[in-house]
């Protein structure tokens, strides 16, 4: 079955197929309304159920426009709603919506749910984020900076912050599309080694920099995201201890002079990024966000054709 799970489970060659398919989704939509069906609207008839365990504003839109231009639809449930919020399994959830709908999508708050929910389910199911990883937004960070002419295999990227589900996603995409990538994190929130390891024996050129104005060092990129996370109950103290690798301008300047600034959003100004760069002429922010839905489409494609 075509799960989009975990981007070190699909093979190189596959991803950047899907990434290619992301660049000419959005192309040809030109400057069509956005409800408006692609061309072809290859999905007619067809549902994708969309899945939150968490709150969420760009998965939530961008899956339910994606279906949409795709000529599907998306059928958005919270968890709550379900009765897997009451105790139902997850193996008979998936064995009961594989009955009604063609894919599925869930953003989950244990990446155990998602693999239980895939591996009993005989339809696609697509990673909306889970605590592990977020492979969606890292195609769609992926497709923004080869909009910006980068070539991903000659470029450096520097993480700076949490070493989260996010910066997993990055580590594995390390191994497929064949950029360098720099952590730079607190000893207490750097990335473990069994994250580690499995990517760089695929080939991950990977390199752990504590101090972030040397991993910002002529880096092509420079990537943040929030320091307190949805369900995170230390707040205070995660605050102390990540304030030091805030992105600030002295950050980017350490970076190459074109560097980009990215970051998945929501933002908090003032704690993992400056205002005077996220809203800078650097920031690729929202180009990332609208690159969610191309991306995604380009996702469920692959999922549904395969």
């Amino acid at each position: 079955m075509p799960h989009f799970l975990d981007l070190l489970a699909v093979p190189a060659s596959e991803l950047r197929a899907v990434l290619d398919e992301s660049h000419r989704i959005k192309a040809a939509r030109g400057g069509m309304p956005k409800g408006r069906l692609d061309k072809d609207a290859p999905f007619k008839g067809e549902t994708l159920a969309l899945i939150f365990e968490k709150s969420s504003t760009r998965t939530r839109f961008s899956f339910d426009m994606a279906m949409q231009q795709l000529g599907g639809r998306g059928l958005t449930v919270s968890a709550s709603d379900m009765q897997i919020g009451r105790g139902e399994t997850i193996e008979d959830t998936a064995k009961v919506l594989s009955r009604f709908i063609d894919g599925i999508m869930l953003r989950a708050n244990s990446h155990n749910t998602l693999l239980g929910l895939a591996a009993h389910a005989d339809i696609p199911v697509i990673n909306g984020l889970t605590d592990y990883n977020h492979p969606c937004q890292i195609m769609a960070d992926l497709q923004t900076l080869e909009e910006r002419g980068g070539d991903l295999s000659d470029m450096s990227l520097t993480w700076v912050g949490d070493g989260n589900n996010v910066a997993v996603s990055f580590i594995n995409a390390a191994a497929k599309f064949g950029f360098k990538l720099r952590l730079s994190c607190p000893k207490a929130y750097q990335v473990s080694d069994n994250i580690l390891a499995p990517a760089r024996a695929q080939g991950a050129k990977i390199t752990v920099i504590e101090n972030p104005l040397e991993a910002a060092q002529d880096s092509d990129v420079i990537i943040a995201d929030s320091f307190v996370s949805m369900g995170d109950k230390d707040a205070d103290a995660r605050l102390e201890d990540l304030m030091p690798y805030q992105v600030t301008d002295a950050i980017m300047n350490a970076a190459a002079k074109d560097a980009v600034f990215l970051h998945c959003l929501p933002a908090h100004r003032g704690e993992e990024v400056a205002a005077s760069v996220i809203d800078g002429p650097q920031s690729a922010v929202f180009d990332e966000a609208e690159n969610r839905l191309h991306a995604q489409k380009a996702i469920i494609r692959w999922c549904f054709d395969a």
